[in-house]
């Protein structure tokens, strides 16, 4: 059990697309290991939050930012925007776009985003405000297992769509932040 459950992590980080194609990954405890594996990165994701809050906490002298948000907010908040980002995928996935062979259901996709999540399991590594800018490439890691994954689970042709339906919040929270910066910028001028 715990070496199906070290395989799945294995598979995911190396981007191993058997790892979506393959039922057995889907069977009765893959939900427990879906679950295992967003409580896991959620605590990991404490690792980096800590470094980030202790370097905002020295830098502007405000000790209650050092602090940090609580163990049970971040369980409960990490719970939500993996059923959150799940409902996105399956409604642009499957019921708006979905490819002629598409056939999966909300558990499997469920499943496919906390597998795509193995990658954040190197936030261990950011132990040093120095190394925070390794966020941004785990990240990155992340999106294309998540990409790889949508495409082999909801058997896309080409990955235009799933890199299309999985950045495209991304992209738009991008475009209305360089809209409030040109706003602001433009403000100043007048």
């Amino acid at each position: 059990m715990f070496g199906e459950f070290l395989s799945i992590i294995f598979k995911s980080i190396k981007l191993d697309k058997s790892l979506y194609r393959d039922n057995n990954n889907f069977g009765e405890a893959s939900i427990y290991f879906a679950i295992i594996i967003i409580l896991l990165m959620s605590l990991i994701s404490m690792v980096p939050g800590s470094v980030l809050y202790k370097h905002m906490g020295d830098v502007f002298g405000v000790a209650e930012i050092a602090k940090g948000p609580s163990f049970r907010s971040i369980i409960i908040m990490s719970i939500a925007v993996w059923l959150i980002k799940t409902s996105y995928l399956y409604f642009v996935g499957v019921v708006m776009f979905p490819s002629k062979s598409t056939k999966c259901n909300f558990r499997k996709l469920l499943i496919t985003v906390a597998y795509a999540n193995a990658p954040f399991i190197f936030y261990i590594l950011i132990l040093d405000i120095k190394f925070i800018y390794l966020t941004f490439i785990i990240y990155l890691w992340y999106c294309l297992t998540l990409v790889i994954g949508m495409k082999e689970v909801l058997k896309y042709e080409n990955y235009f769509k799933p890199i299309a339906i999985s950045l495209a919040p991304q992209c738009l929270l991008l475009i209305y932040f360089l809209s409030l910066a040109s706003n602001i910028n433009n403000s100043v001028v007048s």
